[in-house]
């Protein structure tokens, strides 16, 4: 359902390199009555998907360990962000876009994921939809090394942890990835793990 209270006046493109940057002008109608004018700019990188392995037998997750730049010029000494697999959709569903994800970059090939929820994770700003997914693996399961793929500038390391280990990480600092943390919380909250 379209809201009556907003009308798109104008969308400029600000940046098509990377992914786009809009400036998009609208008309607000407030709770007085009164419209107002308003611009805002947000980021459209295209909505994506997450994905947590866990093993119940082991007590462990697979997380991934990558450089992020934005976070390093934000405050991160090394850059290193350790995160749940993850990718944006492409032109794939969400389920199929986790199967490409987790097998490219953890090297384990999957074939049932549970998808638990979306979220909006930077709403003042960027567009994406993210599609969180949970799914159980097990050793047998790894028919490759991971890492991402090269072609896309990826050097992913695949890391194997205790589910206490991950957890205490998110109150260490070591974990500060949102989609990460939401997705840890998720089996903890549900008794999962």
């Amino acid at each position: 359902m379209q809201n009556p209270n907003i009308t798109i006046l104008n969308t400029e493109i600000l940046s098509d390199n990377w992914y786009t940057l809009n400036k998009v002008t609208y008309s607000i109608t407030k709770k007085d009555g009164n419209s107002e004018t308003q611009s805002r700019e947000a980021y459209d990188r295209g909505n994506g998907a997450t994905i947590l392995l866990y093993n119940k037998n082991l007590n462990t997750v697979i997380l991934t360990r990558q450089f992020r730049l934005p976070t390093f010029i934000n405050g991160n000494s090394t850059g290193m962000l350790i995160e749940a697999c993850a990718g944006l959709l492409d032109d794939d569903n969400p389920e199929e876009c986790v199967k490409r994800e987790t097998e490219e970059e953890t090297g384990y090939k999957i074939t049932k994921v549970e998808k638990v929820f979306e979220a909006y994770m930077s709403p003042g700003s960027v567009t994406e939809i993210l599609h969180f997914f949970i799914a159980e693996y097990a050793p047998e399961m790894k028919i490759a090394d991971g890492g991402g793929l090269e072609e896309e500038g990826e050097n992913i390391e695949v890391l194997e942890l205790s589910f206490e280990n991950a957890l205490a990480m998110i109150d260490t600092g070591e974990i500060k990835d949102a989609k990460t943390i939401m997705l840890l919380q998720h089996l903890k909250v549900k008794n999962i793990l």
